[in-house]
């Protein structure tokens, strides 16, 4: 594999550099061709051309005379800048033009996707993002030079979401708060609400509406800056209120949280979330977590996903499993992540396990019942590709939870019918995540969230453990729908859930055996289809409306296909 990556990097340093000074003979015309292509995909046909003189004599008068050769070179689009038209900022933009914002991360999401560390190299670009170990490149390396714009200092360019606007709402607070970064503390005082309204389908004389909120308190010690033997440690911590009535009560759901800020810690004053330590190390290539924490924080999540109620902060699927500890309910755990090559990321983990039900308020950790460990897995492939350096995120990833669940088939059926079945046992349970999204067009500016994504996934978990054992997502999210305001946001999902086959067997035995099944009807499967637009309205803060269609809620053909409209309201002091 070595010596692939040194062929491919003789390959393109012995082709032509579209801005080198080297390259002082191209002509003025192909130049401004290139530069002025279309923002998304540069053709992959088109040439570079490139000119050399060489001397020759004509047959009349014997006197030398120059004669221009024209040599077309493929594009290589890892030295070709990006469009201009592409990267020009919105006006007034808080974003620095390198598109990593200063910390504290006013656009990071409240729980935190990247750690929020300074790197342990000081004065290094990479200040949220790792370094990578080796310097070539892993899957990319296979892509045409065209297409393939993977650079190293693509890696300190963070993929967050701005889920609390890009700024804060109270400028006055800058000074202090900068003053107290500079010592080596920073923090970020976030509000999030959610009303939604049922005005059709659901349960009968359920229609009405709802409203959650959450107060998030996220707070970040870089102990480097406070003691220099400590370079490279942080300390993280986070603390949030919830309260509210969510509506998915109102459409007869019980495994698909409509509404993301009431599940778990719901009407709970002060929810420790987080109280973890990170230490980067090896010259900032690797990073390890511990603590206590949720495992969301950074396996099977993305920024992206996060910006839809349904599916923050993880897949439901993933959600309905204990030994995936969702956001805000934490665990003890560690995790270490590195970066084997610049476009490829693998992070493991191990997790304490226990009912997500267990310790409420976050705070009794001796109150816990450990049941089993999760071991997950995860592998990232990021790509950059074309010109304009369109990233993508594949990502794969697996987890084991050691724990033994009981079987499923006991879900609607006495202990004594179910003690008299053959086969019935409990078992670990084994997670499995394919999630995707690719930037397909970049728009105002050179960050990550500068642009349109499509995404799409899959989610498979042992049926014999669990409620939801499969969920598969598609859609996308869009920014520049309304030219004028490039900085929105307008995102459209998908997603199916299909309930455990063994949860479904048990139904279907008890509804032949006239018993009661604790639920509207036999349970198969569910749709759901959300769609919001994101307005970024100050700085600091954010109105999205929101509208949900979900079909057969409760996983039955029984309640009536549900439709609401509401609005998120996201803000940062």
């Amino acid at each position: 594999m070595s010596r692939f990556f040194s062929s491919r990097a003789a390959r393109r340093a012995a082709a032509p550099r579209a801005f080198s000074t080297r390259n002082a003979g191209c002509s003025s015309l192909a130049l401004a061709a290139l530069w002025h292509m279309p923002a998304a995909f540069a053709a992959p046909t088109a040439p570079l051309a490139t000119t050399t003189t060489t001397q020759a004599a004509t047959a009349a008068s014997g006197k030398p005379v120059s004669v221009v050769h024209v040599t077309a070179a493929p594009l290589d689009a890892e030295m070709l800048g990006p469009d201009p038209a592409a990267i020009k900022r919105p006006a007034n933009t808080p974003i620095p033009p390198s598109g990593v914002p200063v910390l504290p991360i006013s656009g990071q999401s409240p729980f935190g996707m990247l750690p929020i560390v300074p790197s342990e190299i000081k004065h290094s670009f990479h200040q949220i993002e790792l370094d990578a170990i080796s310097k070539g490149e892993g899957p990319s390396a296979l892509l045409p030079a065209w297409l393939d714009a993977q650079r190293d200092k693509d890696l300190d360019d963070p993929y967050y979401v701005p889920t609390a606007g890009t700024g804060h709402l109270v400028e006055p607070l800058m000074p202090f708060r900068n003053r107290l970064k500079d010592k080596g503390f920073s923090f970020s005082l976030s509000y999030k609400g959610e009303w939604m309204g049922l005005f059709s389908g659901g349960l009968p004389n359920e229609h009405g509406n709802s409203y959650v909120h959450e107060l998030t308190l996220q707070g970040t010690f870089d102990l480097g800056k406070m003691a220099p033997s400590l370079n490279g440690w942080s300390v993280h911590t986070l603390v949030m209120e919830r309260a509210g009535k969510a509506y998915q009560n109102r459409v007869g759901e019980q495994f698909v949280a409509l509404q993301e800020v009431y599940t778990l810690s719901g009407n709970v004053a002060a929810h420790l979330v987080d109280m973890y330590a990170e230490k980067k190390f090896r010259n900032n290539t690797m990073d390890l977590i511990f603590g206590r924490m949720s495992l969301t924080h950074v396996f099977a999540t993305s920024p992206l996903l996060c910006s839809f109620q349904v599916t923050c902060s993880a897949p439901v699927a993933l959600k309905q499993n204990p030994g995936f500890s969702v956001y805000p309910k934490a665990t003890w755990g560690a995790r270490l992540r590195f970066r084997p090559t610049r476009d490829t990321a693998l992070q493991v983990g191990a997790y304490s396990v226990s009912a997500l039900s267990d310790n409420p308020s976050g705070w009794a950790w001796g109150a816990e019942n450990a049941t089993g460990l999760s071991l997950p897995i995860e592998f990232t492939w990021e790509p950059f590709l074309t010109r304009n350096r369109l990233p993508g995120h594949y990502v794969l990833g697996y987890a084991h939870d050691t724990t033994r669940y009981a079987d499923k088939i006991s879900t609607a059926l006495p202990a004594a019918v179910v003690n008299s079945m053959p086969g019935v046992h409990s078992g670990p349970s084994d997670m499995f995540w394919l999630e995707t999204d690719q930037m397909v067009y970049r728009l105002g500016g050179r960050n990550q969230m500068a642009g349109g994504y499509l995404m799409a996934g899959y989610v498979h978990v042992t049926p014999r453990a669990v409620n939801v054992s499969d969920e598969v997502y598609g859609g996308f999210s869009m920014v520049g729908v309304i030219p004028s305001r490039l900085t929105d946001r307008f995102g459209v999902l998908y997603s199916w859930y299909k309930v455990s086959d063994r949860r479904r067997e048990s139904q279907m035995i008890a509804q032949d055996m006239n018993l009661s099944l604790g639920v509207h009807g036999v349970q198969n499967d569910s749709h759901v289809i959300e769609a919001y637009y994101s307005i970024d309205a100050l700085p600091g803060l954010i109105i999205q409306p929101e509208f949900q269609y979900m079909i057969h809620p409760g996983e039955t053909h029984n309640i009536p296909n549900s439709a609401a409209m509401g609005l998120k309201v996201i803000a940062n002091l």
